[in-house]
């Protein structure tokens, strides 16, 4: 990889904590960051990062060993809060020695981060708002991922540009800040890194790339789609929290909608608590996701996508992305 004096030195704190040649991370996509493509991210100096979702302790263990023998380079694993083995799933990551993990879908349990750092791992955990990235770091997060609404996936209310003034000035000083959602190119990496970041983090660009065990007909899918294509999923019932997903419009689409309003009236009913039912949901996207990218129903599956799939034109390896991010990036700080 050419120097890209510039961006390196802007990611320098980045990658001294990654332990990676950039400072770019790869998102965590249910079903697509598995085994193959996170390998293939960190070999080619990224970071790449295992999407633990929906899996039981035993299939992240096999994960994360069969990740093990395709590289010798850092990579993470990303947990859901809400997941019923949050801590088996902890220890797996523990017995692997895995560096990094990351902690998403919401505030992470009592005692879920010091069990992580005993195991000596760094832990990063994404912050919707400035209050809660305080917080955050006071209970002991290493770093700190803000991710805009125009993400794939679970998204916050609020656009990545808006976060990224509101935080990174109070934050970049003196915590470790990374940026993600709606990123496409390198020209978008410098911005974020001359504001103080110390590195992004990027999903749907490389949700298609050569290495993806994604199904063709979903990469094909995302090579169709426009910007406005990703649509954010309706919340029908109020007492139902579910945090809106950003997809490609599809039946899918329609068929949350619909599994929302038959949850919403078990939970009338008074059958089910709330966190089975926020669970329900859970296991449905996962579902939903599965059919899409590992069957290729792009009818009915989920195609979570964020707005930068407009971008996106063909397969391209892993190598390449990152060398053009970089590139990319290089040049709009050269020109500055």
């Amino acid at each position: 990889m050419t120097t890209y004096s510039k961006t390196r030195a802007l990611m320098q704190r980045g990658i001294d904590f990654l332990g990676s040649e950039t400072a770019i991370l790869c998102g965590a996509m249910s079903w697509v960051s598995e085994r193959n493509l996170v390998s293939a991210i960190s070999n080619a100096g990224g970071f790449g990062v295992i999407a633990c979702g929906a899996m039981d302790p035993e299939l992240l263990d096999k994960e994360i060993a069969a990740t093990r023998e395709l590289t010798d380079r850092p990579f993470g694993v990303n947990l859901i809060t809400m997941h019923p083995q949050l801590f088996e799933l902890i220890e797996v990551c523990g017995k692997y020695g895995v560096g990094h993990v990351v902690l998403a879908g919401g505030i992470p349990p009592k005692g879920s981060v010091e069990a992580i750092k005993g195991h000596g791992a760094k832990v990063i955990c994404f912050a919707p708002t400035l209050a809660l990235a305080k917080k955050l770091l006071r209970s002991g997060a290493d770093a700190l991922v803000i991710e805009g609404m125009e993400a794939g996936g679970h998204i916050g209310p609020v656009s990545t540009s808006v976060l990224a003034q509101e935080m990174l000035p109070e934050l970049a000083d003196e915590h470790l800040i990374f940026v993600a959602g709606g990123i496409g190119r390198g020209h978008a990496i410098a911005g974020y890194l001359e504001m103080g970041a110390a590195g992004v983090q990027l999903g749907t660009r490389f949700a298609c790339a050569t290495e993806s065990i994604a199904h063709p007909d979903f990469k094909k899918a995302f090579f169709r789609a426009s910007a406005r294509d990703a649509v954010a999923s309706v919340q029908v019932d109020a007492r139902l929290p579910v945090i809106p997903v950003r997809a490609l419009k599809n039946k899918g689409t329609e068929e949350f909608t619909a599994k929302q309003r038959e949850v919403a009236a078990v939970l009338d009913r008074e059958e089910i608590a709330m966190a089975e039912a926020q669970l329900q949901i859970e296991h449905y996207w996962a579902g939903a996701l599965r059919r899409a990218v590992i069957d290729g129903d792009v009818e009915n599956g989920s195609l979570m996508a964020g707005q930068s799939v407009g971008m996106l034109k063909e397969e391209e390896p892993v190598a390449s992305i990152i060398e053009k991010l970089m590139a990319q990036s290089e040049d709009a700080l050269s020109r500055r």
